[in-house]
């Protein structure tokens, strides 16, 4: 007996075919491999897992994030006054488009963003900084320590985002690096 809905049977055969964007796929085939797992069971545990409905205005974010960095997307993470709940009408939102080494940071990557319509995360237009993760061990730049103080990791592969923003809290909290105000504006500095 065949379990192909089309022939009459109303049992579903658990199976269908996804038609996605080549980014996104590219993406979605880099956290399978790091999970050591096939395509088709990452998504499968994806789908069951409780994040399986995204808020809309991340998913459009995360999508234009693999589309543009495909396979070399590491991670993407919300920083900034809107995070820290400081934002104002005129505020953006700051999110950090994190890619491989292996993939420069150049002007053309920043023209391919602004060649597509705007994104909005509540109103607020999304504004996008390339980046690679800091190098293991090494004391970051005020933006890392900022984001890990306050960042919103939206999706990661792996662990890789989450793991170094946790190196970088062990820095602060160990006192490495320091905040300070300076006109009511954070810089960081390192210590000795």
């Amino acid at each position: 007996m065949s379990n192909d809905t089309t022939a009459g049977n109303p049992d579903p055969s658990g199976r269908f075919v996804l038609r996605i964007d080549p980014g996104l796929h590219g993406a979605l085939r880099t956290a399978a491999r790091d999970a050591s797992l096939s395509l088709n069971e990452y998504c499968a545990r994806k789908l069951a897992s409780p994040g399986a409905a995204p808020d809309p205005e991340a998913s459009g974010l995360i999508e234009r994030a693999a589309r543009l960095l495909g396979e070399s997307l590491v991670g993407v993470v919300a920083f900034g006054s809107w995070v820290r709940g400081e934002s104002g009408a005129a505020s953006d939102f700051d999110v950090l488009l994190i890619a491989e080494e292996c993939l420069p940071i150049t002007r053309e990557l920043y023209g391919r963003w602004d060649r597509e319509p705007a994104l909005y995360w509540r109103g607020h237009e999304v504004e996008p900084h390339f980046v690679h993760l800091p190098p293991e061990g090494a004391v970051p730049s005020g933006t890392w320590a900022e984001v890990a103080t306050d960042g919103l990791v939206l999706h990661e592969r792996g662990w890789l985002v989450s793991e170094r923003l946790a190196d970088i809290r062990r820095m602060i909290s160990a006192g490495r690096i320091s905040r300070r105000l300076l006109h009511g504006q954070p810089y960081w500095v390192r210590a000795g």
